[in-house]
């Protein structure tokens, strides 16, 4: 293991960060794109089969559904297979299940290639999780995870307008373009992984995390709970209500909550590489406590709004201050684990943002429907600040005590093999 991975040599870690890191972030640019290109088409897809809109919908929520049921599995796989197998193994099951939605001919059909899709996703999801934290270097943890945040929310913008450029082609076109696009990207990270002494598979008795030895840590309990209200708030709450919210409340058009969801998201990339870069020197403890907080407080204000304005520039700061604990959140799960195989901890932690995207968007319809926006948002906001109490009680990670772990051998002359 390199001098740099572990943080012996900051200036030079600074400077250059390892060639799959790269990759791993060019990658999930792509995928996001694809999935930005295919998402507005989806339920307008699914109505063509003559179905209903709560039908049609429900092609969305059992993507999420399939993903959150796979993810232990996934975590599973990855402590025994690799981060690399199941990288590449789900980036091919969403390709094939994705450019087979295309020729679809029943409701049924459309379904079930997009549940094997949620499959797929949680599988390289996770993978390329667990891959990040492994390869990252060690005083560069916050850097790589704003990267890899932003390459994320990138393509989830740039999504929709390219798919509007392919709109004359058809609605079968998005799943054919993504489909394709996702087995470039399998490719290029196959080849371009697959003689990595970073990406390669951990041996059968290196250093493990297992998921009952993480949750005895406050801090990754911590970042469950902060994870379960990134969920609600950033895809249960903007995804599901914030455009009903638009037209109902304010009386503007769709193309105005599009413009609203950019505006998050633009605050979101202005903050989230710079927040990475910044707790990686005064650690991640602060910036979670400051941006769930902020965050909270923002989204529970911007619900109270009544003119677009307003509304616009709350949902630019609320995107912001998402973006200041996004990074840590992700660095301080990497300090817990460290360079052991933890698929089962990092699954955990993804399940629990889709657990709260889909408990999200059911709640705050709820709430909306039988009291106010006002109050949706309100709620919304009350589980951001109890995350950010969460992390008010528990103990910084950057450069923390190592956690306890199951290992057949020492890792080195440095000691009984434990995490760095």
């Amino acid at each position: 293991m390199s001098s740099v991975a572990e943080g012996d040599c900051p200036s030079e870690a600074e400077a250059t960060l390892p060639r799959e890191v790269w990759v791993l972030i060019a990658a999930n640019a792509v995928i996001a794109l694809g999935y930005g290109v295919v998402a507005p088409v989806l339920p307008q897809f699914a109505r063509n089969f003559g179905v209903s809109i709560s039908a049609a919908t429900f092609v969305i929520t059992a993507f999420a559904v399939m993903r959150l049921c796979f993810a232990p599995a996934s975590g599973l796989l990855v402590q025994r297979l690799g981060e690399r197998r199941i990288y590449v193994s789900g980036l091919l099951i969403v390709a094939v299940s994705t450019g087979a939605c295309a020729f679809a001919h029943t409701y049924w059909q459309l379904l079930l290639f997009r549940s094997l899709g949620g499959i797929g996703s949680t599988m390289f999801f996770v993978s390329a999780l667990g891959l990040m934290i492994r390869i990252s270097p060690h005083n560069a943890r916050g850097r790589v995870a704003g990267m890899f945040s932003s390459a994320f929310l990138v393509g989830s913008v740039a999504g929709p307008l390219m798919g509007s450029l392919t709109a004359g082609l058809g609605l079968a076109a998005p799943f054919l373009i993504y489909g394709v696009a996702l087995l470039i990207a399998a490719a290029v990270v196959f080849i371009s992984l697959r003689h990595s002494y970073l990406a390669a598979p951990a041996p059968a008795d290196e250093l493990t995390v297992t998921l009952r030895v993480a949750l005895r840590h406050r801090a990754y309990r911590a970042a469950l709970l902060s994870n379960f209200a990134t969920g609600w708030s950033a895809f249960g709450l903007r995804v599901a209500l914030v455009p009903l919210f638009i037209t109902e409340a304010l009386h503007r058009g769709p193309g105005v909550a599009g413009a609203a969801l950019a505006t998050f998201a633009a605050g979101n990339v202005a903050a989230v590489i710079p927040s990475g870069r910044l707790s990686d020197r005064a650690g991640r403890r602060p910036l979670l406590i400051i941006g769930l907080g902020a965050s909270g407080l923002t989204t529970a204000i911007v619900g109270a709004a009544t003119s677009l304005p307003v509304f616009l520039v709350g949902a630019f700061v609320a995107g912001a201050a998402t973006g200041v604990f996004t990074s840590p959140q992700q660095a301080a799960v990497a300090d817990i684990i460290g360079k052991a195989r933890g698929g089962t901890a990092v699954a955990t932690f993804q399940m629990m943002s889709d657990f709260g995207s889909i408990v999200g968007s059911l709640g705050v319809g709820e709430i909306a429907q039988h009291f106010s926006f006002e109050w949706a948002f309100g709620a919304s906001g009350a589980i951001l600040v109890a995350a950010s109490i969460g992390w008010l009680l528990a103990p910084e990670t950057r450069d923390s005590p190592p956690l306890e772990h199951t290992s057949a051998r020492p890792l080195g002359p440095e000691g009984a093999g434990e995490l760095p």
